[in-house]
């Protein structure tokens, strides 16, 4: 793939990147626990992680979130029930380039079960006030985020 020069909206000219973009599920038991995945392949094999991936040609970001959420987990979830955390495009978040990610919250009821499926190694329920210190990506900033629109604030 090669690069291409643009001009910027200061008049200036810069380099055109390619840019990812993902969608990420936050899924939270009323008991406060939210839904992570170990994630089974690079990068980050092994860590915790947000159910989410690529949002597919032609498809909407809540549709990839839904999509994704039911494919690593086996949770469905209603697309209308889901809130926007936020978008997430720091440069470097994610290892392989340049990747924008738009996080959602789900509320989801006591007694959802999850199993893991096509990239998860195997999903956990993990309290929101005790994550573990190192979490895939920036999910640990998706999920302050997260924290903050359940508390209200």
């Amino acid at each position: 793939m090669t690069d291409t020069t643009h001009t910027t909206a200061e008049g200036g000219h810069g380099t055109a990147e390619t840019i990812h973009y993902t969608a990420d599920v936050a899924a939270v038991l009323p008991d406060g626990r939210v839904l992570l995945i170990e994630r089974g392949h690079a990068p980050y094999a092994g860590l915790l992680a947000l159910p989410g991936g690529h949002v597919d040609s032609g498809e909407r970001a809540l549709a990839a979130a839904v999509r994704e959420l039911h494919e690593e987990t086996g949770v469905l979830v209603d697309p209308d029930s889901l809130v926007l955390i936020g978008v997430y495009d720091e440069p470097g978040r994610d290892p392989r380039g340049r990747y924008v990610g738009a996080a959602y919250l789900a509320r989801v009821p006591a007694g959802t079960e999850a199993r893991a499926g096509d990239d998860a190694a195997s999903v956990h329920w993990v309290d929101l006030d005790n994550l573990p210190e190192q979490l895939a990506f920036d999910h640990h900033l998706v999920l302050a985020d997260a924290r903050r629109i359940l508390s209200g604030h």
